[in-house]
């Protein structure tokens, strides 16, 4: 399973919030390189980056950090939020993103989400599969929708997506375990290759993410608070 950390940014800043809500945000480094290199120094090879502020406007915003850590690491980077244009796209890639994830825009504009997924291919395109009591949240979470989150997925399954992250929003952030029931619908009804991401706090919670099948876990507060060492990442 890949471990994946994750580095949300808000003006420039690593910050991590509490269930999306933008109000609880709280700062861990002013220098989101900073932190890119310590994972990188630790082994970890990939890498979940969240421009927030994009999440919430109509546009890409912090390419630049995004552009500073794919230069001078050499992790491969998941770049989402902000991401409603094909320039967005473009942008993301050429500021060294390995991959991009679509969330709100596969909710809100599935024919645009479609073609990024023709043009570039599985490999390159991630689905952002993100809810909140099974229902599809978009916005920067700001947003609900009624779209049940496995019925989501699989329809994007028939379009060709390969791999989805799905956070569960009331996970996120609070260290009190993965949805595991959730994921275990999603492995058991699907065959794409899953990201959980919302609730990591332990190493047992990686162990039985792993053990289900998950293809990768995004790990954000266990790691800031100190749940979970860099040197038990090794350990996987």
């Amino acid at each position: 399973m890949r471990i994946i950390p994750a580095i949300d940014i808000i003006d420039g800043k690593c910050v991590r919030l509490t269930k999306g809500d933008y109000a609880t945000r709280k700062i861990y480094n002013e220098n989101p390189l900073e932190m890119a290199k310590q994972f990188e120094a630790s082994g970890v090879q990939y890498l979940h980056l969240v421009d927030l502020d994009g999440a919430k406007s109509n546009q890409i915003i912090n390419y630049k950090v995004l552009e500073q850590i794919a230069i001078n690491t050499s992790l491969k980077i998941d770049f989402g939020g902000g991401l409603k244009s094909t320039n967005d796209v473009e942008i993301a890639f050429n500021s060294g993103a390995n991959q991009i994830t679509g969330g709100s825009i596969a909710v809100k504009n599935p024919t645009l989400f479609k073609t990024w997924l023709e043009k570039y291919g599985s490999e390159k395109i991630i689905l952002g599969a993100d809810c909140n009591n099974r229902k599809i949240a978009t916005s920067g979470w700001l947003e609900s929708s009624e779209l049940d989150v496995v019925d989501f997925i699989k329809n994007y399954e028939q379009e060709g997506i390969k791999t989805v992250i799905c956070t569960d929003i009331s996970k996120d952030g609070m260290l009190s375990g993965t949805a595991n029931d959730l994921y275990k619908e999603i492995i058991n009804k699907t065959n794409v290759k899953l990201i959980a991401s919302g609730g990591v706090s332990c190493m047992d919670d990686l162990s039985l993410l792993q053990e289900m099948g998950c293809e990768g876990a995004i790990i954000g507060k266990a790691i800031y608070e100190g749940k979970i060492s860099l040197k038990d990442l090794r350990l996987l």
